[in-house]
């Protein structure tokens, strides 16, 4: 019989876009043992959680202290720095981020000695993209026989309510120069669509823990005029007038669905073997794939110290395991069973 660790379950931004679906999740697991997170802190007392600010790294330790029985924070929401993991993982409080900055990523990362030593486990890279789309990146990588090139493809759909913090990032995170070309890729139930490359982390971190030569991640949205529109826009979005009201823009227009898609290619010499992923509310799918790694986290099933999504093996079905939440995973490429 598994057993689980005790303790509780801080969800930090537990009632946002993403947090919410997290909080109701682990809540449905784990009853009782759930506290919602995070600055509003009137908001959060309703929901009958605690007031906590990641950028006061300060704060945070002392309301770890004071609640005293944390096994595991949920972060939802991106901290200006690594402080907030590093008070976690010195204390043996398990971590598990969605955050999707490399910075971020990389420092968290350097805090793998000090997890080891407390005996804490931190999943990085845990959402769909990232996360989803490193999941299916080594699946991929691993049919062909380790991939020489791997390409990602992300569409959202334009008509989700995304998050302010996802649509502040995606902004300000457009006006990184591009590194690759636009490419036309073929997703399941939405035909050709031309995306464009864009500094997701998953590009920054499978090199080094799939050991691709190149991976490129694009991005487009279900709207063809709007991610058009956003992409040349590019350039402009150096400016921050521009990207306030392309932050602006995109709170307020919903001009599409809200389904998602994700596709992964892996190139090795002739080999070739592709992945589609296919769902709805990539908020809520990034929820559940946090509330899924967060239960294997408390099993104890895991490693101690920092470890992306893709370098667990207890994690790699995951992509089948959320069939039932209406996401649909195929192989599009490849040698039969890969």
């Amino acid at each position: 019989m598994t057993t689980v660790k005790s303790g509780r379950v801080l969800v930090v931004g537990g009632y946002g876009a993403v947090g919410a679906t997290v909080a109701g999740t682990l809540g449905d697991w784990f009853p009782g043992r759930v506290v919602v997170a995070g600055r509003d802190g009137a908001r959060a007392v309703r929901l009958g959680g605690v007031r906590v600010d990641v950028t006061d790294p300060v704060g945070f330790r002392r309301t770890l202290d004071g609640l005293g029985d944390v096994a595991a924070v949920v972060m939802c929401v991106e901290p200006p720095d690594s402080r907030i993991a590093r008070a976690c993982l010195e204390r043996g409080v398990h971590l598990v981020d969605i955050g999707a900055t490399r910075r971020l990523l990389d420092g968290v990362a350097d805090l793998h000695g000090p997890a080891v030593d407390s005996g804490a486990t931190a999943v990085i890279s845990v959402g769909v993209a990232p996360g989803l789309t490193n999941l299916i990146a080594r699946r991929a990588h691993e049919a062909v026989g380790g991939a020489e090139r791997i390409d990602l493809t992300v569409m959202l759909g334009a008509g989700e309510r995304h998050g302010a913090d996802a649509v502040r990032w995606t902004v300000e995170h457009l006006a990184e120069p591009a590194t690759a070309r636009p490419v036309r890729a073929e997703l399941p139930g939405y035909g050709p669509r031309t995306a464009y490359p864009f500094p997701f982390s998953d590009q920054y971190t499978l090199p080094r823990t799939l050991g691709a030569a190149q991976v490129t991640t694009r991005l487009c949205l279900d709207s063809g005029l709007l991610t058009a529109t956003l992409f040349a826009l590019r350039r402009a979005a150096g400016r921050s007038v521009v990207r306030q009201a392309l932050t602006a823009v995109f709170r307020r227009v919903h001009a599409g669905g809200d389904g998602f898609a994700v596709r992964v290619d892996a190139r090795r010499g002739g080999a070739h073997a592709a992945y589609a992923l296919t769902g709805r509310a990539q908020s809520r799918v990034t929820g559940l794939v946090a509330a899924y790694v967060t239960r294997e986290v408390l099993t104890g099933s895991l490693p101690a110290g920092v470890h992306h999504i893709e370098q667990l093996p207890a994690l790699a079905h995951l992509p089948e395991e959320l069939a039932e939440h209406g996401v649909a995973f195929q192989r599009l490429a490849g040698p039969p069973g890969g």
